[in-house]
């Protein structure tokens, strides 16, 4: 199975906020230690923590993904 990055999020605990928010609607993103050496997690890029969906979810899953990301960046204080 491949993955497609649909998003990348500064804020780690926003990023496991959305993992779980995508699993409840019922998509399969990669949990942020899946990949990783281990006992490491996975290494940030610059642009922050990937989110990572099968490929045939990542159109629906980017719609989601954008529309979720807007509600916790809105409710931050």
């Amino acid at each position: 199975m491949t993955y497609q990055t649909i998003a990348h999020v500064e804020n780690p605990s926003m990023a496991r906020a959305l993992v779980v928010a995508l699993r409840a609607y019922g998509f399969h993103p990669l949990e942020q230690s899946d990949g990783g050496l281990p006992g490491m997690p996975n290494l940030f890029v610059p642009d922050g923590v990937p989110v990572r969906v099968p490929d045939e979810e990542a159109g629906d899953a980017t719609v989601l993904a954008r529309e979720l990301l807007k509600e916790m960046a809105a409710s931050d204080p």
